[in-house]
């Protein structure tokens, strides 16, 4: 049984594991990403030695926040200087291979999270799927054959970047959890920073007229970016994933009913909507998946 270490690069945490070629977890744990004046790269390889002298590791599986160019170098194309400051042009799977001399595979975390439901979640089994993930921003990822479509400058599937109706606007202006939020707060005179997603959804529970507005409102503006989705690339599975999708239920009928208001029956036939089942694993697994496919060791 082969052991893989797997790092998942957030904002504010840095969650890692041992995982399986199986996918099976042998331990977990996390850290914050920035622990004083110690960079990523440093952490992640503080990472990796501790868990080295546990387990004997057959390679490293990373994914991560920004655009990334896989590859032999694993390099952060572009991370927000606000969030990662400096980590633009970071060759992190080199530093990481050359130091551990292992095989090294870093992917964007949301391609990763796509594959990682492809390969053990909500997706599995599908020939194509694509994935949605909806936060403060929206982020998306197509998959075909088990493998990423990267996209000419490994930005494919940034599905948040769509521009609506010639307008100033983007769609995770009003498609997202932040968007939402908004709408609600807005029209409960509140400022955005006294509610959650949560909430707004507890308050249409209740039957609150403006917060199950701005849940239509989400689940409309999602819903057109979805119908591009069906109409450009006709997946077998639109995968939901990201914190407000926890939410299925309320979110699943409304979204159902936007594709069928938006998209003709054809085009979407075979297309279906599933929400995401691996949360915070996702991410960790996909990585894991393309690095298996790298070094060609045979999965389930």
């Amino acid at each position: 049984m082969r052991a893989y270490a797997v790092i998942d690069i957030g904002g504010t945490a840095i969650k890692y594991g041992c995982a399986t070629e199986e996918g099976q977890f042998l331990e977990k744990a996390s850290r914050p990403t920035r622990a004083g004046a110690v960079s990523i790269p440093d952490a992640v390889l503080a990472i990796v030695k501790d868990m080295a002298a546990r387990h004997e590791l057959a390679g490293i599986a990373i994914d991560t926040a920004g655009i990334v160019r896989p590859g032999e170098d694993g390099e952060i194309v572009f991370a927000g200087e606000t969030t990662f400051p400096g980590y633009s042009g970071t060759k992190l799977g080199r530093i990481v291979r050359e130091t551990m001399q292992l095989p090294v595979l870093v992917e964007n975390d949301v391609n990763a999270a796509a594959l990682g439901e492809v390969w053990r979640g909500a997706a599995r089994g599908a020939s194509s799927a694509f994935m949605i993930t909806v936060g403060t921003n929206l982020g998306g990822c197509f998959v075909q054959q088990g493998r990423i479509w990267h996209g000419a400058s490994f930005s494919a599937g940034e599905i948040g970047y769509l521009r609506l109706h010639n307008e100033k606007r983007i769609l995770e202006d009003v498609a997202s959890t932040r968007a939402m939020i908004r709408e609600a707060a807005f029209s409960h005179n509140m400022s955005p920073s006294e509610l959650t997603g949560e909430t707004v959804f507890d308050w249409a529970r209740e039957g609150d007229e403006e917060a199950l507005a701005a849940i239509q409102g989400l689940a409309d503006n999602l819903g057109e970016g979805l119908a591009a989705v069906c109409c450009l690339l006709n997946p077998e599975v639109i995968v939901l994933g990201g914190g407000v999708m926890a939410q299925s239920e309320v979110l699943g009928p409304l979204l159902e009913r936007r594709l069928e208001q938006l998209v003709m029956p054809a085009m979407r036939v075979k297309t279906h909507l599933a929400f995401a089942v691996l949360g915070n694993d996702a991410g960790m697994l996909g990585a894991l998946y393309a690095l298996l496919q790298q070094e060609h060791v045979e999965v389930q």
